[in-house]
């Protein structure tokens, strides 16, 4: 059973750094992409990036190329969101998610597996 648990969100200002984790567990993880999105409220849920579990190559939002950057530890089967800069608008709950297959993965609907989230809040 695949669980994909997400940590390290919390309440911060403007400007500052922050990193997400993404535990993932239940089978390996060979030719998966793994995904960030985030949902803020009133909003749709919203791509943010995605790693080749097995190739690394990593792909992002407009909103967030430049300030975000995803990696991975195959041998602790972790994902990473590391965010820099980071500005009021991007206060929201913020998901891991995952999916076979090589596209680049900018759905949801793609996705088979998602973590419960993990909030973010960015204050001015």
């Amino acid at each position: 059973q695949v669980q994909l648990v997400e940590s390290g969100g919390g309440l911060v200002q403007a400007g500052v750094s922050l990193r997400l984790s993404c535990a993932a567990s239940g089978r390996t993880f060979t030719g998966y992409i793994m995904g960030w999105f985030r949902q803020a409220p009133g909003k749709e849920r919203e791509f943010v990036g995605r790693i080749g579990w097995s190739s690394d190559t990593t792909y992002y939002a407009d909103s967030v190329r430049g300030r975000f950057t995803i990696s991975r530890d195959i041998a602790k089967n972790t994902v990473f969101l590391q965010m820099n800069s980071l500005k009021p608008e991007d206060t929201a709950i913020y998901y891991c998610a995952a999916k076979q297959g090589y596209t680049i993965g900018v759905r949801a609907s793609e996705y088979d597996y998602w973590g419960p989230g993990t909030q973010v809040t960015v204050s001015s």
